[in-house]
């Protein structure tokens, strides 16, 4: 029979293990409330995603996109900006990120070799992609532009209707998500990044860009509303491309000059997204400041800036753009306030690198704390799954 004694330690070792299987459950309880606050992968899974698209649409999805048909590759950093593979959730896309960009194709074909296998389902225009071959992968979302469906954006589902394309994909039962950097990115931007985090499941990645982006165009609207004159721009697109001078008129750019505080000369006479300017017009005006954009993909008349171009080549062809177009006369180019940017940061939510730019071009007072060099280079580190290594803005030095 067991003495008092023994009876005493055999309940203090029950309460012991009591206690320990007591800590054992806080512990892991604990765990968990740590990951509360952030929706991880399955939470979000078991939970359908109800998203407004820019279309001012209502799109429900049943988990997050792991099959996505991108109707316009250019935006595959984009998606790369949220999702950590996005290689791995694309179903299919067109093919103008590996044509149009060929640079930056290849620097993320060596990070992502997978990427020569996504299916190529059309070309870069609404008019030559294929429905037939984009369904034939069996997508479970299909992203496009309100550019490429033909739509403005926040016009509801009687404007999305109208457009051939989203009507396609819905009556095969396919959802279509409308986001927009190019019809009016300053007003959606941001919410297009943050309906991507939502179709993806990662709306915390998508949050984080987003904080850092309207941190950065605050500071830019900030200076602008103290400024009490507006330098005349011009903004000389696809540089060397096409005869003198390919320019924005009313739209994408023309808002992103305005944001930074000047006046697009292209805007008093074109009507339209773009256009051309003659030389005549554009030595009357005498523009301030100019900037020319390009690629890098033509390499023998263009503006040569982009994945792994030299600063040396950059300059040169800068130079080269000026001299065949003629525009040696103009105060931009006598001044020494010429300058050669990337022009893919029109596209994209990489947007505000190119407006930061043209602020310090236009008022470089105003905004002498600004760096857009440094901006591109944090975006680069912080969000980007592949740096942008090479030259993507230059400014003018006279040889």
């Amino acid at each position: 029979m067991p003495s008092e004694i023994d009876l005493r330690e055999s309940r203090a070792g029950f309460v012991k293990r009591v206690i320990q299987i007591l800590m054992l459950v806080c512990v892991f309880a604990g765990f968990n409330l740590g990951y509360a606050g952030q929706p991880d992968a399955q939470n979000i899974a078991a939970q359908p995603i109800v998203i407004t698209d820019i279309a001012g649409r209502t799109v429900t999805l049943p988990k997050p996109a792991s099959r996505v048909v991108l109707t316009q590759a250019r935006y595959f950093p984009v998606l790369g900006m949220i999702h950590p593979d996005p290689v791995s959730i694309l179903a299919g896309w067109s093919d103008e990120f590996k044509n149009s960009y060929a640079e930056e194709y290849a620097e993320y074909q060596g990070r992502f070799p997978a990427i020569d296998r996504i299916p190529v389902v059309g070309q870069h225009t609404a008019a030559s992609f294929s429905v037939e071959r984009a369904l034939a992968v069996k997508p479970d979302v299909v992203i496009m532009t309100a550019a490429f469906a033909g739509i403005r954006p926040n016009t509801g589902n009687a404007a999305a209707s109208s457009s051939p394309l989203i009507r396609r994909f819905e009556a095969a039962g396919v959802p279509v998500v409308v986001v927009d950097f190019f019809i009016d990115p300053l007003n959606n931007t941001v919410p297009s990044m943050r309906i991507l985090g939502q179709v993806l499941g990662y709306p915390e990645r998508a949050q984080a860009f987003i904080s850092y982006y309207e941190t950065h165009m605050q500071r830019i609207a900030q200076g602008v509303a103290t400024l009490k004159h507006r330098p005349d721009v011009l903004v000389h697109a696809h540089a060397g491309a096409t005869g003198c001078c390919n320019s924005p008129g009313v739209g994408t750019f023309n808002e992103m000059i305005q944001y930074a505080g000047g006046h697009n000369i292209g805007e008093d006479v074109l009507q339209t997204p773009t256009g051309q300017l003659g030389l005549e017009y554009i030595i009357r005006r005498n523009p301030a400041v100019y900037v020319a954009t390009g690629t890098g993909s033509n390499r023998l008349k263009g503006l040569v800036v982009g994945a792994d171009v030299a600063p040396a080549d950059a300059q040169q062809s800068l130079r080269r753009v000026v001299q065949q177009s003629r525009l040696q006369p103009i105060m931009a180019v006598q001044s020494g306030n010429a300058h050669g940017i990337w022009h893919g940061f029109n596209d994209s939510p990489l947007n505000v690198v190119f407006i930061e730019a043209l602020a310090t071009w236009i008022n470089p007072d105003a905004f002498s704390d600004v760096s857009a060099q440094k901006t591109l280079d944090e975006i680069s580190e912080r969000f980007l799954l592949v740096p942008m290594h090479g030259t993507y803005l230059i400014d003018w030095e006279k040889p």
